[in-house]
């Protein structure tokens, strides 16, 4: 029997991709069809996504699928479903005709600064905290939202539909709107007790519920490509699958572990490390160190912390002169310098200043420390303190963890990074298995996989993430 064919949608902070995957023997093949890149839009003091730009390179990324079955002589009924996934936080208002109302906020504008306390003035920390068990940062939905309510409540009451950013773009495709669990649960609105968006919550914000999609779960059926779509890319009538709509949700799916005795970091622009557990954590302890509990597949839970990531590398090499554009030229800089500095990532000052390396070097005059003068020394202070900044978090988990845990699974990008992992190792005291770089999207196939009744379990897809990825294991130096 002919092998179906997956298309998946995978949108990072800044940039996506398009993937062509198919499933043989047991392991998934992918292909990168589209690559694109859509940088935080600065428009009016404020910074945006560019939300039809990514519907745009969606589009053009079926009909780049188009030619290639075309191409290669491939029946396009082989093509079966498709499923997106990005970042959380953030939402996009519609109006009734079904059409944009202005462009979503970035989590990293400025206009949340101080949404936190401005909102718990209303409602205590302890009590949002004991709702939602989500890590208190000012991008989050809840305070993104307060804040439009105070500046501009006209955006709000307007909107016939609030969707997040895979929602949306599943909208923009099929006229459904939906609220996908994984996603929603990213938003300090959801309550993991009753699976819903609290309504306390809605209530202090003065926002219905019905402004939102019906909540669904990783594997259900969103719709089909309306025709519009399906017209301009010649695809078909393409069931959109319900995914795991969170990035991070998609690749803790694919960790290729045949056991739960593991931590995991998706490391990337963000840096996200916690564990996959049975029930939420929300304890004082939790909330003392700030820990997230964000929806799972089947019912799991995410217990987790962000950690500002690799981020700080790149826009620091924005600013390197003289230096290799080659990501891991840059990277093996590390090598060259001596510098003992670190600085905490998860300082606001780092969060999106002018300049990143004048911001490394403020942190680092005011801790008394060495200043920072080449890029092999901005490159060392970042990789160890990431490093470090791993193990104070992964100490917190363990206290926090009703299970054991015996390594470090590292995934994503960042894991191609060798110098960091090594670095996690040695900090850490534990193996790190590195990879997939391609966690996310693997993780996107497999629910659609067993949303078309490929596989039937989450053992299944864990397995199928082992068979199909390589990984490589860097083991903590004991005279580090």
């Amino acid at each position: 029997m002919d092998s179906t064919y997956h298309f998946a949608v995978d949108l990072g902070a800044t940039s996506g991709r398009t993937v062509l995957a198919t499933y043989c023997g047991g392991k998934v093949c992918m292909r990168e069809l589209t690559r694109f890149r859509y940088p935080m839009l600065p428009l009016n003091g404020h910074l945006y996504w560019n939300l039809p730009l990514i519907y745009q390179e969606i589009l053009d990324g079926l009909k780049k699928c188009v030619q290639v079955f075309a191409g290669e002589g491939i029946d396009l009924s082989r093509l079966v479903s498709m499923g997106i996934d990005s970042w959380g936080c953030d939402v996009a208002f519609f109006h009734k005709d079904g059409s944009l109302s202005g462009l979503p906020y970035c989590y990293r504008d400025n206009h949340t600064v101080g949404a936190m306390e401005k909102f718990c003035e209303n409602m205590p920390e302890d009590v949002v905290y004991e709702k939602t068990g989500i890590q208190f940062m000012d991008f989050n939905t809840l305070f993104q939202l307060d804040t439009i309510r105070r500046m501009s409540p006209e955006i709000i009451d307007g909107a016939d539909k609030i969707l997040f950013i895979p929602d949306a773009l599943a909208y923009m495709l099929t006229g459904k709107a939906v609220m996908e669990y994984t996603v929603a649960s990213t938003s300090q609105m959801l309550n993991p007790g009753t699976g819903d968006l609290d309504r306390g919550i809605l209530d202090a914000l003065g926002i219905t519920r019905d402004k939102f999609g019906t909540m669904v779960y990783p594997g259900y059926m969103i719709g089909r490509l309306c025709g519009q779509v399906q017209d301009y890319t010649g695809i078909g009538d393409l069931p959109v699958i319900a995914v795991a709509g969170h990035d991070t949700a998609s690749a803790v799916i694919a960790v290729p572990s045949p056991d739960n005795d593991f931590a995991y970091i998706s490391c990337g622009t963000w840096s996200l490390l916690g564990a996959e557990v049975d029930h939420p954590v929300i304890t004082a302890k939790s909330r003392e160190y700030n820990f997230t509990n964000e929806g799972g597949i089947d019912g799991t839970t995410r217990l987790l912390k962000n950690i500002c990531g690799l981020w700080i590398f790149e826009r620091c090499r924005e600013e390197f002169a003289g230096v290799p554009e080659d990501v891991p030229a840059v990277a093996s800089l590390c090598l060259e310098s001596c510098c003992g500095s670190l600085i905490n990532p998860d300082d606001p000052m780092f969060a999106n200043p002018a300049s990143m390396t004048g911001a490394i070097c403020e942190f680092c005059r005011r801790t008394g420390q060495e200043i920072p003068e080449t890029p092999a020394d901005y490159v060392r202070v970042i990789f160890r303190s990431l490093a470090v900044r791993y193990r104070e978090v992964l100490g917190m988990l363990k206290e926090l963890c009703p299970s054991d845990i015996k390594r470090l699974h590292i995934i994503g990008g960042g894991s191609q990074n060798p110098y960091l992992m090594q670095f996690a190792a040695d900090e850490t005291g534990l193996p790190v298995t590195a990879g997939p770089a391609e966690c996310t999207a693997l993780g996107n196939i497999l629910v659609q996989l067993r949303a078309c009744g490929v596989l039937e379990s989450l053992s299944d897809m864990r397995n199928v993430a082992v068979n199909s990825t390589e990984t490589l294991i860097y083991l903590p130096n004991i005279n580090k």
